[in-house]
């Protein structure tokens, strides 16, 4: 069984950068692709960035490309998600997520094909 554990969300303004980790335990990380995905309040659960098992391929939802950057460290079992010139619709629930079916160099965007899910950690831009 994989644990996945997220932390450095916090509150921050408009503007500003955050980098959030997502610590994996329990399994063999460089064998799953990994996603983040973000929740606002009210909304559907929503793909922001994947990353392939060997970090060559990454994708984005559009309304993240240019400020965000999905990111891995398979040595330390750990993904990150770089967050600039954050703004107030950014603010959500972030998790991230695993993906032990990946097929080599790809990342799916489909919440369905991930197998293992964190807690998450909020994320709060103020304007």
């Amino acid at each position: 069984q994989v644990q996945l554990v997220e932390s450095g969300g916090g509150l921050v303004q408009a503007g500003g950068s955050l980098r959030l980790s997502c610590a994996a335990s329990g399994g063999t990380f460089s064998s799953y692709a990994m996603g983040w995905f973000r929740q606002a309040p009210g909304k559907e659960r929503e793909f922001v960035a994947g990353i392939s098992r060997g970090g060559g391929s990454t994708n984005y939802v559009a309304s993240v490309k240019g400020r965000f950057s999905i990111s891995r460290d398979n040595a330390k079992n750990t993904v990150y998600l770089e967050m600039n010139s954050l703004k107030p619709e950014d603010t959500a629930v972030y998790c991230c997520a695993a993906d032990r079916n990946a097929a080599f160099g790809s990342a799916i965007s489909n919440a369905r094909a991930y197998d293992y899910w964190g807690q998450g950690t909020q994320v709060t831009v103020s304007s």
